[in-house]
């Protein structure tokens, strides 16, 4: 039954702690760009909600699951994916920003952009075939919004331009982030080389 202790003494149910993802994060220029780009668009549209910490913004490349603590068996098989991933450097750029509509309230409020993540998107879809090799497909979703969120909030605010914030991904990072503390942990890194 749920909320029973098992044999082994562990909560069947357990509450999730650890949440895995793979991400790209931006040049310290850019983070600095994003930073500025949320308070200016956080006053122009009167929002209330605080922007993530510049060291936070970043685009999930793929979700690895939420676990009550950390799964090694997750992190040694998401290690052996982006370990196989063969791809060189490449350019991301952002031109837009505007509110996700997944729920009433604390909507994300993100940067986003088209042609400037091509080569984004096919990086996500290469490392997505990695992950199914190495026994994490359930993980890799086809479906792929590419996105950096600069705050949450309950308004609404239509997508508009931004002056294009750009940058170099020159390596992918297994992150470890502990659910409700805002702290995010670099796992491992893999450089992407030409």
């Amino acid at each position: 039954m749920p909320g029973q202790s098992s044999l082994f003494g562990f909560e069947e149910d357990a509450k999730p702690t650890d949440r895995l993802f793979f991400a790209l994060f931006p040049d310290a220029e850019a983070a600095a760009r994003i930073a500025e780009c949320a308070r200016q668009l956080r006053a122009q549209h009167g929002l209330h909600g605080a922007p993530l910490k510049t060291e936070r913004f970043h685009i999930t490349l793929h979700h690895l699951g939420d676990y009550p603590g950390l799964d090694q068996g997750i992190v040694d098989m998401a290690s052996r994916a982006a370990a196989a991933v063969r791809a060189a450097p490449f350019s991301v750029t952002f031109d837009r920003a505007v509110s996700f509509s997944s729920s009433p309230r604390n909507r994300p409020f993100v940067l986003r952009g088209d042609a400037g993540l091509a080569e984004l998107m096919l990086f996500q879809r290469a490392l997505g075939l990695e992950m199914a090799k190495a026994g994490l497909g359930r993980w890799a979703k086809p479906a792929y919004t590419p996105h950096v969120t600069l705050l949450y909030d309950d308004r609404a605010v239509a997508e508009q331009a931004i002056a294009p914030i750009r940058w170099t991904a020159g390596e992918f990072v297994l992150v470890r982030s502990l659910i409700g503390q805002t702290l995010h942990i670099p796992l491992a890194r893999w450089p992407l080389r030409p």
